[in-house]
């Protein structure tokens, strides 16, 4: 299932891109559309040195005051990764990117984030701590009719 979501984005998000980069194109024209995406990617890294700098702040902030910093390192990570996503030419990532990165928005994507988070944790949570098939057998003596083991030797009494 990895593979093909991986496929998925390194195959087919960059031919989205180019669909969409060529839509546009068709309607507006070359130079505009060239022009747009350039003044996306100036806005983004703008963004992202304003919004980066403010995330920092404020994880330094709640560590500074010995609390868990969930909240923060998660809008750290998306700023990071809404920062990538603007970098990377083109409107569809360019969507996300300002999804991940624009303060109004980025408390739902960091709540969708945590979602995520959660149940990947309970997925997989069972398969750390399940308890052996078959729990171990004494050095010594066999079971008896219920199945317990007697560990004394019989030498031993």
């Amino acid at each position: 299932m990895r593979r093909l979501i991986l496929l998925a984005i390194f195959v087919g998000l960059p031919i989205l891109e180019i669909y969409v980069i060529i839509q546009v194109g068709q309607v507006i024209g070359a130079v505009p559309t060239v022009l747009l995406l350039i003044f996306e990617s100036i806005l983004g890294a703008w963004l992202i040195k304003h919004e980066g700098r403010r995330a920092w702040n404020a994880l330094q902030e709640t560590l500074a005051t010995g609390k868990l910093p969930g909240k923060e390192l998660a809008d750290a990570a998306l700023v990071l990764v809404g920062g990538t996503l603007l970098l990377t030419p083109g409107f569809v990532t360019d969507i996300f990117g300002f999804f991940f990165i624009l303060p109004f928005t980025r408390p739902l994507a960091r709540k969708v984030l945590m979602m995520l988070v959660a149940r990947r944790i309970v997925v997989s949570a069972p398969t750390i701590f399940r308890p052996p098939e078959d729990p171990p057998r004494p050095a010594g003596g066999s079971p008896d009719r219920d199945g317990v083991y007697d560990i004394y030797r019989e030498d031993d009494r």
